[in-house]
Formats: C-alpha cells, structure tokens, sequence
C-alpha cells in the first residue's frame, strides 16, 4: 500500500487496498486461465511434430519458464495484496477493542 495513504482513515485504507488486490487477483487468474492456451499455441507452432513430443519441447523452452515465472509473480503480488487488506482488517478491530477498552475504564 502507498504511503501516500497512511493519513486517510483505515475505511479509506482498506478500500484502496482492497481495489488494488482484486485488479493484482484478476491479473493473476488472466494469467493462469491462459496457461494452456499459450502452451497450445507455442505446440501448434511446432507444424506436424507429435503433440506429446512438441509439448515437451515448449515446457523445456526458456519461453515457458518466463510465463510460469510470471504467473508466479501475478499471484504472490495479488496475495501479499490480500495481506494487506487483512492487516488493516485487524487493525481496526485492535482499534475498535482499544477505544471499547477505554470507554470501559472511563466508566471505573
């Protein structure tokens, strides 16, 4: 989350995050529901070559290894998002318990 954030009231905060880690989960989920289709295509580049033997060729590629790394990437990014959302989820509550906490106390 940006720093430039941090003033704003955690409501605020967590609807930003929120909006960041669908736009990072929907990038991620692009990505991994395209994975067959791309290695399809890189197959079918490979002409009258038997599937099996043009599909071991293309995951030994260095192409392939990118798009797993890729994915890979969408995804850790969408779920450290999600972590973010969680944090200020709980920091909240913490605040909420804090201010019960002192409202209780005032009462003593």
């Amino acid at each position: 989350m940006d720093e430039r954030y941090t003033n704003m009231p955690i409501s605020e905060q967590y609807r930003l995050a929120a909006l960041e880690w669908v736009d990072l989960d929907s990038a991620a989920r692009i990505l991994e529901s395209s994975k067959s289709a791309i290695v399809a295509q890189w197959v079918n580049d490979y002409g009258d070559m038997p599937i099996s033997r043009a599909e071991a060729k293309v995951k030994a590629s260095d192409d392939y290894l990118r798009l797993i790394e890729d994915i890979e990437t969408a995804r850790t990014k969408a779920n450290k998002a999600k972590v973010q959302c969680e944090y200020l989820r709980m920091r909240f509550s913490e605040e909420i318990g804090r201010d019960a906490n002192a409202r209780a106390e005032r009462r003593l």
